[in-house]
């Protein structure tokens, strides 16, 4: 698969899109068990750890992936199957603040991520090459189906160097 051209994402998706190698499939998948694995890795001590006021969590953090695979895979579907209807962004703050993360067991946030990922591999691995084309608009900007993939692998791997930077 090509890799997404800039006027098939939002300029602010260039960073994430970057990380991604041009097997972006191969990646998602190594992802589903690599991304764990590293994790579990984590002193459990750290569950609670923000690294700065204000910031989120090891666990809101991990929520935050966790949510933001939801909404690009539920775009990413939405735009496959032709809907037209343009789609809203999301305060990634906003859900964090009101979500239950922080009071959850550190494991099953892992579990569940790694869960997530792979029942949305078999969604990401159907996806035909007419349908990897396709375009819509969500959060005011135009976004394709093959790019949506780039950008779901790239945030994975954007948050894995911040755990690592920052967290651990």
């Amino acid at each position: 698969m090509n890799r997404p051209q800039p006027d098939e994402f939002a300029p602010y998706y260039q960073t994430y899109i970057d990380t991604v190698s041009d097997d972006v499939l191969a990646e998602l998948k190594l992802q589903s068990t690599a991304v764990p694995n590293f994790l579990r890795l984590i002193d459990k001590g750290k569950a609670n750890y923000a690294y700065a006021p204000g910031k989120w969590t090891l666990k809101e953090l991990i929520g935050h992936v966790i949510d933001t695979e939801r909404i690009m895979a539920y775009r990413l579907l939405h735009i496959a199957r032709k809907d037209q209807i343009p789609l809203p962004g999301f305060d990634e703050n906003y859900y964090a603040a009101n979500s239950s993360y922080a009071s959850r067991d550190l494991d099953n946030l892992i579990d569940e991520f790694e869960q997530l990922r792979l029942a949305n591999l078999f969604l990401y691995q159907s996806l035909t090459g007419d349908e990897l084309e396709r375009s819509g608009l969500a959060n005011g900007h135009n976004v394709s189906v093959r790019a949506l993939l780039f950008i779901i692998a790239g945030h994975v791997n954007h948050h894995k160097r911040i755990v690592t930077e920052r967290y651990m």
